[in-house]
């Protein structure tokens, strides 16, 4: 099991809930959601979506797009397309590099300085000045400077509101969180491309809308900040992920290019990347991004860079003598600064005010990376701990850098081998509690008893459990069933009270619940707890119960559900009665019959022989030779057709066979008959 924990501020009274790293699994993610098809994305848009979140991760794998991106680049950026596909086409060739003529550079500023000029909606700012800055990277022969960067600063600042969040143009009158984050984004570009330094009042004041927009952040009951968009007639309507990494793009844009410090409470920047951290691996592309692109920026962010402290485990088994080890990273799993992490106590949960351990810092491990708590203290035993820990760094300097936050409790199982002891199972007499018959019970190894009770007596099971350090132990699970033979099973609680559990099951006052059925119950005990590692589910025996007969209105047992191997499986074989075969004659009797259908065929031959038949009369020319030949081939294929039709043909088919014979017969028949009869007329005429 792996945890994270986001070291926050929090009172010791929070939950510990734990959000999941950056891992391999977002790597993969990547790959499988930004998937190109014919080498190109399906717009420029998600082609920087895929490139940003590609470099983040470190994919180096990712797919070549190269060639056929760069084409579309070029065409988007050598025509008048629109401006938020110029501003994409911009941020891919950052990435790209795609071979851009200087004069390409200097047409699309001129289009760009024209239309900050006649800007009058945020998104016009935004792609324009965003654009602007792309080309600042990308071209030095063009001046991108802006003379009247107060002038468009101010008109950007007009559209904001005084709850911090911004409209989308002057004739809008719905303000929106989401265009605060672009707003902030588009004055950011503003102070970069300035030719000369902006009137810090307005700055200020910028500063001031900020804090007014986190004053509505909203907050999960783990302590993840995030911000949501509440207006509903927005240019366009999304998502808490959306709007947050909006906002999170702004405020480090901003305050990157601005200097000074802008006050915000440490707990805020944690509470963000606990949202981003703590929505695991999204399933959308979009999705994907915002969270990647978010925590790159809160991890250079100059307000506060969080710090993650991680356990590999969370739960250590004293029976393999398990190390506690803890790994503290930067949000995206950098190398953290110098530090020292210390183990303020540790309690168990429901006793905190019994410390087990306290002031213990961890051993740190250069070569892995890792803090190490080497061994637990002696009379240390198995439970469910709480295990507060606080992060010192070693260089002052990295205070103003690095949020450590203060004390973060991590819960953490500790597990081994119970001892189970002094088990037993009897058969009591219902009237004096006397015992009738008692057996000895091995829970560890296999046990095979045989009881027989009536209604008149009682059936009790004991046994004692026992934690490594001697300590009573609790179960989550301790459970008693019983089975009757018909499928009928009967689940019962077993109680404890420290070291001892124990259960009385009386059968006088369980017949009805028994439904009066009397005969053999198969007896099986469930003993399981995730911090006992020797958990077991155990037949133990059976017994046999002699019950008083059933009322007439008595309760009946349920309708035990049918095995669906009886329903859906093999069904026994099937023997079928055949009627007798009727009488047959002879065999000699069939084979003189055989006999006599052959004799047709030698008269025929006879025939033929007596009446001189001979092959004087083919034709020796070539092509009256070949139908001569074609045409008792078509005979012959004809009987032989035949003899198919006898054996395994049906008649429709044979049917359309004879069909197609007959006309080629005729064909052939014709050209045939044709070229004796005009021999024969020849040789009348001579």
């Amino acid at each position: 099991m792996i945890g994270w924990i986001l070291l926050t501020a929090r009172p010791l009274s929070g939950n510990g809930q734990k959000p999941s790293s950056i891992s391999d699994s977002h790597r993969n993610a990547a790959l499988e959601l930004f998937r190109p098809t014919a080498g190109v994305f399906g717009s420029l848009e998600e082609t920087h979506e895929a490139l940003r979140t590609f470099d983040i991760l470190g994919i180096q794998e990712k797919p070549d797009i190269s060639a056929a991106t760069c084409k579309s680049v070029s065409e988007a950026l050598g025509s008048s397309a629109a401006l938020k596909d110029l501003f994409y086409a911009l941020r891919v060739n950052d990435v790209l590099k795609c071979e851009i003529k200087e004069e390409v550079y200097e047409s699309i500023t001129s289009r760009l300085r024209t239309v900050l000029n006649d800007a009058r909606s945020l998104l016009d700012f935004y792609y324009s000045i965003g654009s602007l800055l792309h080309l600042k990277e990308q071209s030095s022969g063009v001046d991108l400077s802006l003379k009247d960067a107060d002038v468009i600063f101010q008109s950007i600042k007009a559209l904001s509101q005084s709850d911090g969040r911004w409209r989308y143009s002057s004739n809008n009158p719905e303000s929106s969180t989401y265009a605060a984050g672009l707003a902030l984004e588009a004055l950011a570009g503003v102070v970069s491309l300035a030719s000369s330094d902006i009137d810090q009042n307005m700055i200020g004041t910028v500063k001031n809308d900020i804090l007014k927009l986190f004053d509505s952040i909203e907050k999960y009951d783990d302590g993840a900040l995030y911000f949501e968009e509440k207006v509903i007639d927005a240019y366009e309507h999304h998502g808490p992920l959306a709007t947050t990494s909006s906002v999170v793009r702004g405020l480090t844009a901003f305050t990157a290019a601005t200097s000074g410090s802008l006050n915000l409470p440490g707990d805020t920047i944690f509470g963000l990347a606990k949202f981003f951290l703590g929505i695991g691996i999204p399933g959308d592309a979009k999705d994907l991004f915002n969270q990647i692109d978010s925590l790159a920026r809160l991890e250079t962010n100059r307000v506060s860079i969080p710090l993650i402290l991680s356990l590999p485990a969370t739960v250590l088994s004293l029976t393999k003598e398990d190390q506690l080890k803890v790994r503290v990273n930067t949000v995206l799993g950098s190398v953290a600064p110098p530090l020292t992490v210390k183990i303020v106590r540790a309690f168990l949960s429901g006793s905190k005010e019994t410390s087990v351990i306290e002031g213990q810092e961890l051993k740190y491990y250069p070569q892995t990376g890792l803090h190490i708590l080497d061994a637990f203290p002696k009379t240390f035993d198995v439970g469910n701990y709480v295990f507060v820990f606080e992060i010192a760094l070693h260089d002052s300097e990295h205070l103003d850098i690095y949020a450590t936050g203060g004390q973060i409790q991590v819960p953490i199982y500790i597990s081994g081998v119970v001892k189970i002891e002094n088990a037993e199972i009897a058969v009591l007499d219902s009237d004096l509690g006397s015992i009738e018959t008692q057996k000895k019970l091995d829970l560890v190894g296999e046990s095979a008893i045989s009881l027989a009770a009536n209604h008149l007596q009682k059936l009790r099971l004991s046994f004692q459990l026992t934690t490594p350090q001697g300590h009573g132990f609790m179960p989550h699970q301790a459970f008693l069933k019983l089975r009757h033979e018909s499928g009928v099973e009967h689940t019962f609680v077993v109680k404890g009270s420290g070291k001892k559990f124990e259960i009385i099951l009386d059968f006088l006052g369980l017949v009805e619940k028994f439904f009066y059925l009397s005969g053999r119950y198969d007896i099986q005990l469930t003993v399981g707890d995730a911090i006992m590692e020797n958990s077991f589910l155990r037949a133990i025996g059976h017994i046999d119960l002699d019950l008083p007969e059933a009322p007439e209105k008595a309760p009946r047992p349920p309708p035990q559900p049918v095995d669906p191997y009886t329903r859906y499986g093999p069904k026994a074989e099937i023997t079928h009665i055949f009627r007798a075969p009727e009488k047959r004659p002879a065999k000699e009797l069939s084979l003189i019959f055989l006999g006599l259908t052959f004799l047709p065929f030698l008269v025929f031959l006879v025939g033929l022989l007596r009446m001189g038949v001979n092959l004087k009369n083919f034709p020796t020319s070539t092509v009256p030779a070949t139908f001569a030949f074609l045409f008792h081939l078509g005979i012959a294929a004809v009987i032989l057709l035949y003899t198919f039709f006898w054996l395994k043909l049906d008649l429709f088919t044979t049917l359309k066979a004879l069909g197609i014979l007959g006309v080629f017969l005729v064909f052939v028949g014709h050209r045939t008959l044709s070229h004796l009869a005009s021999t024969s007329a020849k040789l009348k005429s001579a």
